[in-house]
């Protein structure tokens, strides 16, 4: 069974009408053939811009969002390698036979590492908190 076909008539400039001729005159084509594929793609896209207009705003916030995240992360990293830089130039180094020294910084950083997985497990953040005691 065939989809049922309903008649129009339309006006066409007269460039366009040569065109539309000029096309339907190969083998195998036909004016409705071609008017009726013209159509469809013409209203495909109208729907693809409708949800542009959706979506478009809201797809700009979030990769503005991600921008500034990336933006953020960056900024971290280079405060971080500006600080460990800083430190290891204005710290001498401890020496080879200094084992109270040695245990000393491991017993600090291991406190360090110990306070940064307490601050991330509780969700804190030490920087940027928005509540006092935070």
């Amino acid at each position: 069974m065939s989809p049922e076909k309903i008649r129009h008539q339309l006006f066409l400039p007269k460039p366009v009408s040569d065109r539309l001729e000029a096309l339907a005159a190969k083998p195998g084509a036909s004016k409705s053939a071609i008017l009726t594929d013209a159509v469809t793609a013409w209203l495909n896209r109208r729907g693809a811009s409708e949800l542009e207009d959706r979506f478009g705003i809201r797809l700009d916030r979030l990769t503005a969002a991600i921008g500034r995240i990336e933006r953020d992360g960056h900024i971290q990293i280079e405060t971080l390698a500006l600080f460990v830089r800083y430190e290891l130039a204005i710290h001498a180094p401890l020496a080879e036979n200094d084992h109270a020294g040695r245990a000393l910084a491991a017993k600090r950083f291991e406190a360090f590492i110990t306070q940064v997985g307490r601050q991330i497990a509780a969700g804190r953040r030490t920087i940027g908190a928005t509540e006092p005691g935070q």
